[in-house]
Parts: structure tokens; C-alpha cells; sequence
């Protein structure tokens, strides 16, 4: 299929950047530390005293929020924004390729360079884990890690197609930090913020329930509220709960539908599949 042609191609080029693999190596290098940390003193890295598998997939799952949005912002900015400011978007389109072919391909190959990079990091602190543990979840260890596969392909959805709204390197830059900004770093303020304005520039007490469905707009948060809706009786075991705000919402008991922990299913699904189709649309009609 030309799709996976292109995807190879782009696949072979990108794995070879510098800053991908200076990248995996923090990522390496924190992995080791906080595995090693977790199995010897987990109090300080958890809810509970006790060691587990489980609590070092939940742990981890903190730690990758963070590097997976970044990760793919290095890698996937520039993978149609940079093909059109150098030209070379027009070499690849005389080929026997379709802009769909372009556009799907470069998410493919992406999504496999961070897929390889995060892979290389967990298997090294998961490795290290279950040695210094006795033991391995394997069943838990499965689905954390589609889960994670998913998140990563889900960010590399939306940094390809930040990339392919704009034929700048420089505007995909903006446009990336702007979003790892927006949802990443001060998402956790903004349904606070509403709070405060719809009761009349006060907090409440308690928080409504609608504030849960918001900060599940983050794709970081929704990765972690996924992670509890998929390992509820791991999550149950280490008294793991979604924080918003000042408060704590337990989605089990809440009454509305929404509030539960599959909302970030539902959410990551939306951030995979919606930028996708926003961008290929645009990147079909942009002037090359």
C-alpha cells in the first residue's frame, strides 16, 4: 500500500533525529530513577507503603503524560509543515501518491518513531520493575500499554495535523507549544475559572460534577481517567482518584452519566480521530 511507503520512508528519516533520541534518553534515564524509587521507597511516589505492579503502572502513567506530548511535539511538528517551507511536499506528490497517502503515511510513521522511542523507555524501567518486584501484572501491563500506544498515537494525530494547516515551521512551532501550553500546563486552571465565574466570582464548596467532564478536554488527563476506567480494581487497590482542582470527584458515585472515568475513553477516541480529519481536510485544500 503507498500509504505504508510513505510511512516507512518517513519512519527511516525522522528515527534518525537527534532530538528524538536525546529525548528517549531522559526518558530512559527518569524511567530507571523512578522505577528504582518506587520498588525501594514507595511511599514517596504513591498513596501507599506497599510496592506493587500495579502502583508503578499508575506512577508511570504520571510520567508519561508529560513526555508523550512532548516527545511528539519534536517529532511530528515539522512532518508536513517542513515538507511544504523546504518544497519537497511537491518531489513526493509527483510520485504515484494522493495527498491522503501523504498526509495518513506521515501520521503512520510518526506515531511509529514515538511509539519505538517511548517503547525502548518502558522497557527498560518495566524490565528493571519486575526484577527488582519478584513479580509482573501481565494482564495490567497489556492494557497499560495499548493505552499508551493509543495516547501516543492520539498525540501524534494532533501534532501531524498542526503541522498540516500551515506551510510554516515556524507558525507549526507556534501552534504546537500552543497547544501543549494550553491543554497541558494551565487546562487544569480553566474549569476553575469557569466555576468562578458562573457562581458569581466564588468558589464553591464543592465542585460541581460538570467540572470532571471538563478537565477530561486535556488529552493527558483523559490518558490517566482511561487508565482507572480500563485497571478498576488495580486503581480500587491504590485509592487512586481523579483530582480537579481543590477537590476530588469519585466518578463511581457521582450521579450523572458523564461523570465516570470512561468520559476519558471517550475523550482520547475524540482527540485520535477529530484532528485527524481536520487536518487532512484542510491539508486536501491548501495550495501547495
Amino acid at each position: 500500500m503507498r500509504v505504508l511507503t510513505v510511512a516507512k520512508k518517513d519512519f527511516k528519516d525522522a528515527v534518525q533525529s537527534r532530538a528524538l533520541w536525546s529525548l528517549v534518553a531522559v526518558i530512559v534515564l527518569v524511567m530507571v530513577f523512578v522505577t528504582y524509587g518506587y520498588t525501594q521507597i514507595p511511599e514517596a511516589f504513591g498513596p501507599t507503603d506497599e510496592a506493587t505492579f500495579g502502583g508503578l503502572l499508575f506512577f508511570t502513567d504520571g510520567i508519561l503524560s508529560l513526555f508523550v506530548p512532548l516527545t511528539a511535539l519534536v517529532v511530528c511538528y515539522k512532518a508536513l509543515a517542513g515538507e511544504r517551507e523546504l518544497g519537497s511536499i511537491k518531489i513526493l506528490l509527483s510520485l504515484p501518491l494522493t495527498r491522503s497517502d501523504a498526509f495518513f503515511g506521515k501520521f503512520i510513521g510518526r506515531t511509529g518513531v514515538l511509539g519505538v522511542g517511548i517503547g525502548v523507555g518502558l522497557t527498560i524501567g518495566f524490565t528493571l520493575g519486575a526484577v527488582l518486584l519478584g513479580s509482573v501484572e501481565v494482564v495490567p501491563l497489556l492494557v497499560f500499554l495499548l493505552l499508551t500506544l493509543v495516547f501516543v498515537a492520539t498525540y501524534a494525530s494532533i501534532m501531524v495535523s498542526l503541522s498540516a494547516v500551515t506551510g510554516s515551521t515556524t507558525r507549526a512551532t507556534t501552534l504546537a507549544v500552543g497547544f501543549f501550553v494550553l491543554f497541558e500546563l494551565v487546562w487544569d486552571a480553566v474549569p476553575i475559572g469557569l466555576v468562578y465565574v458562573v457562581e458569581g466570582f466564588s468558589l464553591p464548596a464543592t465542585l460541581p460534577d460538570w467540572v470532571f467532564l471538563v478537565t477530561q478536554v486535556s488529552p493527558s488527563t483523559a490518558y490517566a481517567t482511561s487508565l482507572i476506567a480500563l485497571l478498576p480494581d488495580v486503581a480500587a487497590e491504590l485509592g487512586a482518584s481523579v483530582v480537579v482542582g481543590s477537590g476530588d470527584v469519585d466518578p463511581s458515585s457521582a450521579e450523572p452519566f458523564y461523570v465516570t472515568a470512561e468520559a476519558g475513553l471517550v475523550f482520547i477516541a475524540l482527540w485520535l480521530v477529530v484532528p485527524l480529519l481536520v487536518g487532512y481536510s484542510n491539508f486536501n485544500r491548501s495550495d501547495l
